[in-house]
Order: C-alpha cells, then structure tokens, then sequence
C-alpha cells in the first residue's frame, strides 16, 4: 500500500523533473482522436481557449485519494462525464488562481488551505477547443465538500490505489459519428473515467510509479 506522504513526496519530486506529457496522453486517447477546430491543431492563439483543473490529492485513513467530479447531465460541454475541477480562466488571473476558484465554486473546497505542488503537462481537448492546464495540490485533512447544483451531479473520492490497479483501465467501443472508435477508460468506483480526464490521470499516475496499462 502505497501511503499518502510518500506520494506526496513523489510528486513533489517529479514536478521539479521532466513530464511524460504526451507520451503518455497518446497512450489513453480515444482512436482516432477527434480533429480540432479550424487553426486548433496548428496552434493558432486566437483558436485555443485555456481551461485549468484542479487535480487534489488527499488522505483516508494515510491512503491517498483523487477528487474527482460527475458533470451535471444539463451541462452544454461533457455532461455526465468524469472530470477534474475547473473551466476557462478569467482574465487577469493565473492557470492557478483558475483551478482553485472553480473548485471553490464546484464543490466548495475552501482554497486557503489548499498547497500546491505543481502543474501537469497541457492537454488539447479538441472536441471543445480548450487548452486544458491541470493544477496538481494537496489538502489534509479531506473537508466536507458540497456539489454546486446544476453542474455537479456527485462528488468522488477516488483512491489511487484503485486507479493504480492496472486490471482497472480497459478499452471500450463507442459509437461517435456513426463510426465506432476505441476509448481506453478506467472502471472504478461506478464509474467510467476516459478522454481527457482519463489522459490527465495516465500522466500523475506515472509520476506516482504506474507502469502503464498491460494491454490496450
């Protein structure tokens, strides 16, 4: 069992060092991924909008877990899917200061006892045009917690022992387009957990020691 400090330890560590980033994203991608808009892929400023997450890492009795989010089914953009905290961020303020407000509007996390540790690789969600910045923290203990009607249906607590459980990501057929494609996802706690969300975690869960998926 893998105990809280020291994956706080591992990251604290390997968010100083050099991150897998896409190597990893391509790895957890639903194939073939989808196009972005006109000048996305290429890059184009005015195309990309930025987005930041919030990826907490707290304990349960010293194991680490993931909080993680339920859209609302009414949302316009992935509702009912599994994501981290967040949306756009506002002018003026930072990819941090973004993370920590919309968790603090989402689920209520009191954000001044929040530390964080350091960002994650940037990840293009085509299908919406953002630029998804994740924001890796800490909190200790867990506080009560409290879904913004509306935009969060449920409130998960996932343990990273779970998520490290190879036998827990699969791939799945969808159907997208008339065309069916291959979504790798992870199953737990009731949930599927894939697309960017699931990209995001392919990349922590390395820096915390994942050895990756056996077969996809």
């Amino acid at each position: 069992m893998v105990t809280f400090p020291v994956v706080i330890a591992r990251l604290e560590a390997s968010l100083r060092s050099e991150l897998p980033g896409t190597s990893v994203h391509s790895r957890l991608a639903p194939r073939p991924r989808r196009p972005g808009p006109d000048g996305f892929d290429s890059g184009q400023i005015g195309r990309i909008r930025h987005a930041a997450g919030l990826l907490l890492v707290f304990p349960v009795d010293d194991r680490p877990h993931i909080l993680l989010t339920v859209r609302g089914d009414g949302l316009e953009r992935h509702g009912g899917q599994v994501s981290l905290p967040g949306g756009v961020s506002e002018p003026g303020e930072t990819l941090t200061q973004a993370a920590l407000r919309e968790a603090r509007e989402e689920v209520g996390l009191p954000v001044e006892d929040v530390r964080v540790l350091g960002a994650l690789t940037p990840l293009d969600i085509p299908v919406s045009g953002f630029r998804l910045h994740p924001i890796v923290a800490t909190l200790d203990p867990r506080p009560p917690l409290l879904a913004a009607a509306g935009e969060v249906a449920s409130i998960l607590d996932v343990p990273l022992e779970m998520l490290l459980d190879r036998s827990r990501l699969v791939t799945v057929e969808r159907a997208r387009e008339g065309r069916q494609i291959l979504v790798p996802a992870f199953h737990v706690c009731g949930v599927e957990i894939w697309g960017a969300t699931a990209m995001v975690l392919g990349e922590f869960l390395t820096l915390v020691g994942w050895k990756g998926p056996t077969d996809l």
